[in-house]
């Protein structure tokens, strides 16, 4: 497929700050159609240059009855293209287009049963009763000029509506959401049957796409790649390899914060098996004498994507010449590090890749993945042929072992925190639960507690296990490991770890809980 195709075929999402603003995104690319959030207030001048195929506003937590609400511009819906309102989208919908929206009485929020005036369109082929989810506390309750009610339930008399004309469909419900069971169905109606987008949107097709940009954007320049060895910068090594060859300077920095073994690993892999130019710096003493007394979270992250820029300015400087860094930044870095597209949704913490870069940086950023989720990458990976074992490596953060840390960083807490992630690894592998965990750890906690061993009282600390499942890591579940398998990895390291007396599992979801504890 042509780069001309891919790019035309893409459905834009409008950000109004929803939680489920990626998930539409996510969803709409599962059906093979390329969708790419906007902000909510992007002009439609510059939505008609884009030319996508259809629009999608997404809901979000403002009510359109509040003084200010976050509202696109009206010229959006006299682009000729069809649109897609989903909760707030519907409702902002109505209100611009002539509408009446008003606080209902009773907040609608969870299961609802949606009864189906119109099987064609958006629920062609689903019957007349479904189960949505709900989570609103307004609602349309006049329909704008030259729309029909296509669905209503016991609370929303007007739950989905449309304009056939216009092509212009709005629906109070949910349908990205694994809460409606059928949703799915009913965005690949509104893609395929409203839209008539084409399934042609693959990983196989980001991959030659990702190639030809690159290819044009550095065209005989050399670049920085930052390696860390998992598998979003290792993904992205490779694609670069495969598009620039040995312009691609790839630079490990073991900046004294990686696991047991880590950079030994790395070198290994990408030095003697795909070949890299490679160079391995080391600059833990550096790192470590930045965050000397650094307890607060949000600095130790801005201290460390300081430190990285410097260390490859640095490396850029010495090879002449260098204008570009590589990253491999997910957007779940870049929705938790800033509101999103200057959305009103809110930071949660900087990644030290993102929000954590100095402003001075004189190297120019090349990040092909910041718009992917980590699943999407490890398809990524799939498409590059790069072996399973990395593939399905668990994300490791930018700051290593210094968000793992609670407190303040030293040689002899990082020893002791090696020590017990190794030993939680070694157990989790053996165990065969690997492959079905999202990413698992342990944290040493800055507290110490009383314990008895031998005939002896102590006093040491206390590691906290943290083990989740999740498909994107935008939200996860805690994963329930057998007990035997816990008493096994606490037994272990209580054992051969000098230093650590007790060991707890963190039971939290995210949310409320972010995945990392700092």
């Amino acid at each position: 497929m042509s780069r001309k195709t891919t790019e035309r075929e893409m459905v834009a999402i409008l950000d109004f700050g929803s939680q489920y603003s990626q998930l539409i995104a996510r969803r709409v690319r599962e059906l093979k159609v390329y969708g790419k959030l906007f902000p909510y207030n992007i002009r439609s001048a510059e939505l008609a240059e884009i030319s996508p195929k259809a629009i999608i506003l997404s809901g979000g937590p403002a009510s359109l009855t509040a003084e200010e609400s976050p509202i696109c511009e009206k010229g959006i819906f006299e682009l000729g293209i069809p649109v897609l309102g989903i909760c707030y989208g519907m409702q902002l919908m109505g209100k611009l287009l002539g509408g009446g929206v008003v606080s209902s009485s009773a907040r609608e929020y969870g299961k609802a049963n949606l009864c189906v005036d119109e099987e064609s369109g958006l629920f062609q082929g689903l019957g007349r009763d479904l189960t949505v989810w709900m989570s609103h506390g307004d609602r349309v309750a006049k329909l704008p000029s030259g729309f029909e009610r296509i669905a209503h339930t016991a609370n929303s008399s007007i739950a989905a509506m449309k304009n056939k004309e216009k092509q212009f469909f709005g629906v109070q419900f949910h349908p990205e959401v694994i809460h409606t069971p059928r949703g799915k169905e009913i965005l690949e109606n509104f893609l395929y049957r409203v839209a008539e987008c084409s399934p042609t949107w693959t990983m196989k097709s980001f991959v030659e796409r990702s190639l030809a940009e690159l290819k044009d954007r550095v065209g005989e320049e050399k670049v920085i790649c930052a390696l860390s060895g998992g598998v979003d910068s290792s993904c992205l090594a490779i694609l670069l390899h495969r598009a620039i060859g040995s312009n691609l300077i790839a630079v490990f920095v073991d900046n004294g914060l990686l696991r047991k073994d880590e950079g030994r690993t790395v070198k290994e892999r990408f030095e003697s098996y795909y070949h890299l130019n490679l160079k391995f710096i080391e600059a833990g003493e550096r790192f470590l004498e930045g965050l000397e007394g650094v307890v607060d979270p949000e600095a130790k992250r801005k201290i460390i994507g300081k430190e990285f820029i410097r260390v490859f300015e640095e490396e850029a400087r010495k090879e002449k010449g260098i204008k570009f860094l590589a990253q491999g930044t997910l957007y779940p870095d870049v929705i938790e590090s800033r509101s999103a597209f200057g959305g009103p949704s809110a930071t949660i913490k900087t990644h030290h890749n993102v929000g954590g870069l100095p402003e001075d940086m004189d190297l120019e950023l090349i990040e092909p993945f910041k718009d992917l989720f980590k699943d999407e990458v490890r398809m990524v990976g799939k498409e590059l042929g790069l072996p399973e074992e990395l593939i399905q490596r668990h994300p490791f953060p930018g700051p290593g072992l210094a968000v793992r840390i609670i407190g303040e960083i030293t040689e002899e807490r990082l020893f002791l925190l090696r020590e017990a992630d190794k030993i939680m690894i070694e157990e989790i592998r053996e165990a065969g639960l690997y492959g079905e965990i999202w990413q698992a750890f342990a944290v040493l906690l800055p507290v110490k507690s009383v314990g008895v061993m031998g005939d002896e009282r102590t006093y040491e600390n206390v590691v906290a296990l943290r083990a989740v499942t999740s498909t994107d890591g935008m939200t996860a579940d805690w994963a329930e490991i057998p007990h035997p398998v816990l008493g096994r990895i606490s037994n272990r390291i209580i054992n051969e770890v000098k230093g650590i007396n007790r060991v707890v599992y963190d039971i939290s979801s995210k949310p409320p809980s972010t995945i990392e504890w700092e």
